[in-house]
């Protein structure tokens, strides 16, 4: 231990650099197998939040196959429900956007009124940019699809590299496979793992090393669990409410700001997008640029309060969760170190952490108030 009176032998200053050596070692490697271990590690996050919904269907049906099955049955139902209810609108709001930034950077009657209602140095700044080839591109639906497919290699080259660009449609299929058949094979042993693995830790060891597990898992199941489904909630709100009040690209400004709610608070970096979204949906429709504002303020509303007084109280109870900077932080470092392998296990590997800190600085405090000579339980 760190905090402890023992003298810093040399002995005991080796062990302590071949631990950090090994906790490197271990990270390096994890980066290096990254492309790999991403398809694991987002059926691992699935299992962990699936498995409480697969416990309440095994109280019914009784077999845990067949609680798998229907629970994985109704995954794939919404999946493919969400799928095919939002990415044609999606591919509507990509082609409109398109438009109205090619209208925006050519002499139609959307730029000329938009530079009457501009500054002239912003007009011009925003012309600028949106006649980049980048951005041009950006907004065509095929380009979009062919970014999409091309971030899919870049994230997953240790699956996706030895599948030909011809085969797309394969290569669709390949990793959401993967992660199924992982998905399957981690629900099935669910179970068993959470009772076998206490009997792989040596006895002298295993009552501390269960009560930590067990503490990690509360915190797991406080902040992580509630923290994912208050995200999805908050995709739904804030693309209903920028869908309902017509601003272009809403769903899809909806959904980045409610994955952006997992660190909390962090959507409000989304307003400066949607402000300039809000700007061109009040030229192109003529509306005010305050009311149209305003509506899209109202909808930033909603979702705190819906987030703020409904979901949290319920779903996160009075527990403390991971303060927003904290999560922040983790994210900036496990995402640098790991990628996206370092993005999905930033907030476990966080609570993780904080949960051994808590049992040292425990441990410490119990050493400090025992009287000299006596002994802990």
């Amino acid at each position: 231990m760190l905090l402890d009176e023992k003298p810093y032998s040399f002995d005991r200053v080796v062990r302590m650099a071949l631990s950090v050596g090994l906790v490197w070692a271990i990270i390096s490697a994890l980066g290096y197998l990254s492309d790999v271990l991403v398809p694991f590690a987002v059926a691992l996050i699935l299992a962990y939040i699936m498995n409480p919904l697969v416990l309440r269907v095994q109280g019914v049906v009784k077999s845990r196959s067949v609680a798998i099955g229907l629970t994985l049955l109704l995954f794939v139902l919404v999946v493919v429900g969400i799928f095919l209810i939002v990415v044609p609108l999606m591919g509507r709001e990509m082609a409109h956007m398109g438009r109205l930034i090619s209208e925006l950077v050519s002499n139609s009657k959307l730029a000329e009124a938009a530079a009457r209602r501009l500054p002239p140095d912003v007009w011009q700044a925003l012309r600028d940019y949106f006649n980049t080839p980048e951005v041009q591109n950006f907004f065509r639906t095929d380009s979009f699809i062919s970014m999409a497919q091309a971030a899919l290699r870049r994230l997953l080259p240790g699956i996706m590299g030895f599948i030909s660009g011809t085969y797309s449609v394969i290569m669709a299929l390949v990793v959401p496979g993967v992660v199924f058949m992982y998905l399957i094979f981690l629900l099935l042993d669910f179970q068993k793992v959470r009772v076998v693995w206490k009997e792989m830790i040596p006895a002298p060891y295993r009552a501390g090393v269960v009560s930590f597990v067990e503490e990690f898992d509360l915190a797991m199941s406080r902040y992580f669990r509630g923290q994912i489904f208050i995200s999805g909630a908050l995709c739904v709100v804030f693309a209903t409410g920028f869908f309902l009040i017509g601003l272009p690209l809403g769903i899809l400004l909806g959904i980045m700001l409610g994955v952006m709610s997992l660190v909390p608070y962090l959507q409000v970096l989304g307003a400066i997008p949607a402000v300039m979204v809000a700007a061109i949906h009040a030229l192109e429709t003529g509306q005010s640029f305050w009311i149209v504002l305003g509506l899209t303020g109202v909808v930033f509303v909603a979702a705190q309060v819906v987030q703020d007084v409904i979901l949290v109280p319920r779903i996160m109870g009075k527990a403390m969760g991971l303060s927003p900077a904290v999560m922040l932080l983790s994210l900036s470092i496990w995402g640098k170190l790991l990628g996206m392998l370092g993005l999905l296990i930033a907030l476990p590997m966080t609570c993780l952490v904080l949960a051994y800190y808590r049992r040292l600085v425990l441990a410490q405090e119990e050493a400090i108030l025992l009287p000299e000579g006596e002994e802990g339980p």
